[in-house]
């Protein structure tokens, strides 16, 4: 298993333009190799500054849209034109200006958004029942201050799911179900990249990172790629408990 990389930059619109080369890289990649891009984009705010810059020029020109698949990492349990929705963050930032190929969103609004999800993956990727999970070619993932991922939360019980791609666990710390990719399919992605911004996610980026002997390993470091998982920092947030860290 590919250990982690951490790159420190100075702040988040550096997070943001890093990020934005390891996609276009991503993407030429798999456009090269298998004809189309499947891209699982996260939600949160500190992605947004990412689309943003996806959306115009000159990475707009860059990235093979017409041969993008779109997927998300995680939903709120909200309609798409919902102020919360993921879908609609990256629909306003980014969707709604490049001419992507494809839009796969999750109906956090159904009962059954996650058996849905799974068969979308399922049908999208010709996948047959008893197959392997799903290969996207790139995943972008964020990090709580506690230390979730998507919407994989501490003591979640989605955290050792290893049969289901996609579950929609109860949350209690926010009283409500939230719809997740889980970790077989989160593992399978070719790349894997976090980005990380602010002071608030230091103590988190350290844990993950350098946890303490014994201590339980946050959901974000069990995201583990074969290929090991990118993460981008900004100062801030890497000046945490054992930082700096090198870049």
């Amino acid at each position: 298993m590919t250990p982690p990389r951490l790159r420190r930059v100075r702040d988040a619109e550096a997070v943001a333009r890093a990020a934005a080369e390891e996609l276009v890289l991503a993407a030429a990649r798999a456009v090269a190799a298998r004809g189309a891009f499947t891209l699982a984009l996260a939600g949160g705010t500190t992605p947004r500054r990412l689309y943003a810059l996806l959306a115009a020029e000159p990475f707009r020109g860059r990235v093979p849209w017409d041969r993008t698949q779109v997927f998300f990492g995680d939903e709120r349990p909200v309609p798409p034109d919902h102020p919360d929705s993921n879908y609609r963050m990256a629909r306003e930032a980014l969707l709604d200006h490049v001419p992507v190929a494809g839009v796969h969103r999750i109906r956090g609004e159904d009962p059954a958004a996650a058996e849905r999800y799974e068969e979308e993956l399922r049908r999208w990727f010709g996948i047959p029942p008893g197959g392997a999970p799903p290969r996207l070619d790139l995943a972008l993932l964020g990090l709580g201050a506690d230390g979730h991922t998507a919407s994989l939360f501490p003591g979640s019980l989605a955290l050792d799911e290893r049969v289901r791609w996609v579950v929609s666990p109860f949350v209690a710390r926010l009283g409500s179900r939230r719809t997740t990719l889980t970790l077989p399919v989160l593992d399978r992605a070719r790349a894997v990249i976090f980005l990380v911004s602010g002071g608030e996610k230091a103590p988190a980026l350290a844990r993950a990172l350098a946890p303490a002997p014994g201590d339980e390993p946050l959901p974000a470091a069990r995201v583990q790629p074969a290929g090991g998982a990118l993460w981008i920092a900004d100062h801030a947030a890497a000046a945490g408990p054992g930082g700096p860290w090198p870049a």
